[in-house]
């Protein structure tokens, strides 16, 4: 009966179904087995790609810098998607324009002479006389101002003078009067001789001038007293409103007191506060502001007390 069942031409049904489950068993293994390896030598191949990668990088890294970065041609050229660096680019900056530097134009002392009797710059004292002494101013003029002794003076003079005046008046409400201004040398000679009938030649030389020399003869200097009147022709005028705004304010109008107190050695006259001096705007600025109140010492000339 076995020997019957087992013939391969008359197999029972059963036995095929043994066989046939032997046989799908016999291939799930072998499916599994080559599934497991090929799991396996996938996960081998990716490690070892993976060292080589790191390895061979390093290494042609450095064989490139050795070799001079030599370029494969089998091969397509690597493509780097690093960002390129920022180019720095010059920041424009704004540049201030230079500031120009103006200097004052240096005061020029040889602008105009100090020995010729028509220029307002003429110095008149002790030891320079005018030339020639009997010098007539040709310009005389009376300007619209209060007078005390009627006499004129020059151009220049009488429009500075009307100018000063109107300002005292304008900004102090003060008023004044001229007492004396032109004086020829016929005239002078008569002063002077008076002074030193009433008082000597020694004290007639410290407050008047002999003929020929004096400022009043030039026809640029001006006598000025208050009004009402108060320390005529003394020198408690400087003390007056007129007189301190007198000397506060005359360079202002191109005027000079020309006798200060602190300066009769140098001029050779006493203080005279209302003795004022045209000498033109421009000069008595610069002498204002370089502090200096002397025409003397302005200029560098001889002065003083003693005649030649």
């Amino acid at each position: 009966m076995r020997a019957e069942w087992m013939r391969a031409d008359r197999v029972h049904p059963y036995a095929r179904l043994v066989s046939a489950q032997r046989r799908s068993a016999r291939v799930v293994r072998r499916r599994w087995a080559l599934g497991a390896t090929g799991a396996a030598v996938a996960l081998i191949v990716a490690l070892v790609i993976v060292v080589s990668g790191v390895t061979s990088g390093a290494g042609r890294g450095s064989d490139a810098a050795a070799a001079g970065a030599t370029v494969r041609h089998d091969r397509a050229p690597h493509v780097s998607h690093t960002q390129p660096a920022p180019v720095s680019r010059p920041t424009a900056s704004v540049i201030a324009a230079p500031v120009p530097v103006v200097h004052a134009p240096v005061f020029d002392k040889n602008a105009l002479s100090i020995d010729d009797p028509s220029s307002i710059w003429v110095v008149a004292n002790k030891s320079r006389a005018l030339n020639p002494p009997t010098f007539v101013p040709p310009d005389l003029v009376y300007p619209d101002v209060t007078y005390v002794n009627h006499q004129p003076m020059r151009q220049a003079t009488a429009d500075a003078l009307v100018a000063m005046l109107a300002a005292g008046a304008q900004e102090a409400g003060l008023h004044f009067s001229v007492q004396s201004a032109y004086r020829s040398y016929d005239t002078q000679v008569s002063v002077y001789n008076a002074d030193v009938a009433a008082n000597g030649q020694a004290y007639a030389d410290t407050d008047t001038a002999r003929p020929g020399t004096s400022e009043h003869q030039t026809g640029l200097a001006v006598d000025i007293s208050a009004v009402p009147a108060n320390c005529s022709l003394a020198a408690c005028f400087g003390t007056t409103p007129q007189g301190q705004w007198l000397a506060a304010n005359a360079w202002r109008f191109g005027f000079l007191l020309r006798y200060p107190a602190d300066k009769v050695a140098v001029t050779g006259y006493t203080y005279e506060p209302w003795h004022f001096r045209y000498i033109g705007v421009e000069l008595a600025t610069e002498m204002h502001n370089t502090s200096i109140t002397t025409l003397e010492e302005f200029f560098g000339v001889p002065g003083g007390s003693v005649y030649p």
